[in-house]
């Protein structure tokens, strides 16, 4: 899978006007990243999606993000911890004399 860096020229309209806003995202896609940025401008900004017009979509290279939350991801050697690993049913022993252990 290949993630693309998503960059994302917007209008919005508020109560106090129009603002013109430059966002960026990671995704599979460029139309998850736009749905994104309507689930965020939602959450952040409490915009609706019929106040939101998007101007330009583009898919841009690692070296010309911006912003510093995707920037953070840049790195080649990321890890993600994977703190509370719940063993799945179908590899559980039927019996067993000990409490499972979900940390590592």
């Amino acid at each position: 899978t290949c993630i693309f860096y998503i960059s994302e020229e917007l209008c919005t309209q508020t109560q106090s006007g129009t603002h013109n806003m430059y966002r960026e995202y990671r995704d599979l896609t460029t139309s998850g990243g736009v749905t994104q940025c309507y689930r965020d401008m939602g959450a952040r900004h409490r915009a609706r999606a019929h106040s939101i017009q998007i101007m330009k979509v583009q898919v841009i290279a690692a070296n010309k993000c911006r912003r510093p939350a995707i920037k953070q991801f840049h790195d080649s050697k990321i890890k993600f911890p994977l703190p509370h690993r719940v063993l799945r049913r179908q590899h559980k022993p039927r019996f067993t004399t000990k409490r499972p252990n979900t940390f590592f």
